[in-house]
């Protein structure tokens, strides 16, 4: 995960789909967000736990957003996989212009339920969060 500064306010600008990761995530600080890509399909995510408003990071070596705070995990693309979240990671809204992907801050979607997970992807190695803190 690389961090991306942008400007501040409700529209930030990102980058170019084709530049975004698709095993990985762009934190997007502007944003309080992180972009990723399933295939074409970009996904804008929010930061905050939907629990209690944690920022959630994502851990490289497990390929999962794992909340620091009280344990929620979510996959790549924010879905619900566990804790005490009541549901997925919430989601931007995006529009692709002039070749860059703009993330609407103020047009937020909330996350899935749990058990509605879209993309198979098994955890990859250890978490990055230690269970005993959380």
């Amino acid at each position: 995960m690389r961090p991306l500064l942008g400007d501040a306010g409700t529209q930030v600008r990102g980058v170019a789909p084709e530049l975004i990761p698709t095993e990985s995530v762009l934190e997007v600080a502007a944003a309080r967000g992180y972009l990723t890509r399933v295939g074409d399909e970009v996904v804008a995510l929010s930061w905050r736990c939907p629990h209690l408003g944690c920022k959630v990071p994502f851990c490289e070596s497990s390929g999962q957003f794992e909340c620091p705070c009280h344990g929620s995990v979510f996959n790549r693309v924010g879905e619900y996989r566990a804790g005490p979240s009541p549901r997925g990671m919430d989601r931007y809204a995006y529009e692709v212009s002039d070749g860059i992907v703009v993330m609407d801050t103020g047009s937020v979607s909330l996350g899935s339920a749990p058990g509605s997970e879209t993309i198979d992807e098994p955890v990859r190695g250890p978490s990055c969060v230690d269970e005993s803190e959380s």
